[in-house]
């Protein structure tokens, strides 16, 4: 376990159940939200199917699974012991917990009929392993599909953060922590990953519009990575600059326009 993927471990250990209550309210017309629009890459599955959600943590995905596919059989994979925990008192007996690295699976080979990934696969270390394994599980012409990031707080918003944040890494002498491989920051970086394992591989960009005022803005970045890793006076002095740099922007009502720009991947195991 690297630097990197310890990082999250704690991190997930310390604050579990972070993700769903940032993208589960914002989504596309008709299409609903992120998750739904996950999910809904899985109508064509045959009923009793095995669904897999690698990095399941707290199991919002599972729970929406469970009620959209009921005779599907639901099994959730996470490393973080305390996600797991908030996942059971989600689901009851709904499905199969295990707490286990993505790159080294108990499941036995072909026993999935699909995969999915909720911002979650492009954070795993090792991820040609992780691919590789999720590969060996799947049946043959089983499914891959995974929502990952691809643009983090859109347009001028996203920009001004940027520049604040660096200015206050700086001043807490921050190490850099690359949490993503270089190659899944970009979808020809993904189609190098895919290529050995998988094929129909499919991208679609999502830009989920967001509207917060600056303590919304501010409440939903403070549970991130970045702003995890400042200290807590850094974090306050930060929190000023970022409402000085971010003033011009908000809207007639005190919103700000921005976003996050989101990739769905979809492929089928060769």
């Amino acid at each position: 376990m690297n630097r990197a993927e310890r990082f999250l471990q704690d991190f997930h250990q310390r604050r579990p159940g972070t993700t769903p209550p940032a993208f589960s309210g914002l989504g596309l017309p008709g299409r609903g939200s992120s998750y739904d629009m996950l999910a809904a890459t899985l109508a064509a599955a045959r009923p009793g199917a095995q669904l897999l959600d690698l990095g399941c943590g707290d199991g919002f995905l599972l729970d929406l699974l469970a009620r959209q596919y009921p005779e599907a059989r639901l099994i959730g994979v996470d490393m973080s012991t305390t996600e797991l925990q908030a996942a059971r008192r989600r689901l009851t007996e709904r499905c199969v917990l295990l707490n286990e690295r993505a790159q080294s699976l108990s499941l036995a080979s072909g026993s999935v009929d699909a995969v999915v990934s909720h911002l979650a696969l492009m954070l795993m270390s090792d991820i040609e392993q992780v691919l590789a394994e999720v590969h060996r599980v799947l049946a043959q012409g089983g499914q891959l599909s995974a929502i990952v990031g691809r643009s983090f707080l859109l347009g001028e918003p996203g920009q001004r953060y940027l520049q604040v944040f660096r200015a206050a890494a700086q001043r807490d002498r921050l190490a850099p922590l690359p949490l993503v491989d270089p190659r899944a920051q970009s979808q020809d970086g993904w189609r190098q990953l895919l290529a050995r394992h998988y094929r129909d591989v499919q991208f679609e960009e999502l830009d989920l519009e967001w509207r917060p005022s600056f303590e919304e803005f501010w409440d939903a970045l403070g549970q991130t990575y970045d702003l995890d890793r400042l200290k807590p006076a850094t974090c306050s002095l930060m929190k000023d600059e970022l409402h000085r740099a971010i003033q011009p922007l908000l809207r007639t009502d005190g919103t700000l326009l921005t976003g996050w720009g989101l990739l769905l991947i979809q492929a089928n195991a060769a």
